[in-house]
């Protein structure tokens, strides 16, 4: 079972990933870092010492990036109050970025996060791909949390996103080969 925001008691899908990599680390099962966008402040409130206005750097690749049992990964986390996932939301430069991994034997993924649903999944890029390549062709531009497959739920207990079961999963499907 996913989670909503109230599930999330106070946090956003970003802090429960941050807190479920502080955990994977401490535990010795991943080390995965959330990469940090770079942006140049353009207006400062002097006052509070808060940044008002800023202009990304450039181009982002995705969230986070690690391994996992000498695996690499990579993935970017997603949400939506939808019941479908708008492609849209993943720009060209990620999909890119997640096809050059994989082909260096990586593991690129997405996590969705359907906030009225209660559910988050775990998206593989080869099952991401084709969606995305069909919408940008003209198909459909979102993705029914109905097509996203049972069995890369990713379930949140005791605090901790698991989405290591996930890509666990997904490994012991046959999809990934080292």
């Amino acid at each position: 079972m996913g989670f909503s925001n109230r599930g999330l008691r106070g946090g956003t899908f970003e802090e429960i990933i941050n807190m479920t990599n502080e955990r994977y680390k401490a535990q010795g099962l991943a080390v995965v870092e959330k990469i940090p966008t770079s942006i140049t402040p353009v207006a400062i409130d002097k006052e509070s010492r808060t940044i008002t206005l800023a202009y990304f750097e450039k181009k982002s690749t995705v969230d986070y990036i690690g391994a996992v049992q000498g695996i690499p990964v990579c993935f970017d986390a997603k949400e939506t109050r939808q019941k479908s996932f708008p492609i849209n939301n993943i720009h060209h430069h990620q999909m890119e970025f997640m096809e050059a991994f994989e082909k260096q034997k990586g593991i690129a993924f997405m996590l969705i996060n359907f906030t009225t649903l209660d559910k988050c999944f775990f998206l593989p890029f080869a099952d991401l791909m084709p969606l995305w390549e069909q919408a940008q062709k003209g198909g459909k531009k979102s993705i029914s949390h109905e097509v996203f497959n049972p069995i890369y739920t990713v379930e949140l207990k005791g605090g901790q996103l698991k989405y290591l079961d996930a890509i666990s999963t997904y490994i012991n499907s046959g999809n990934y080969t080292e």
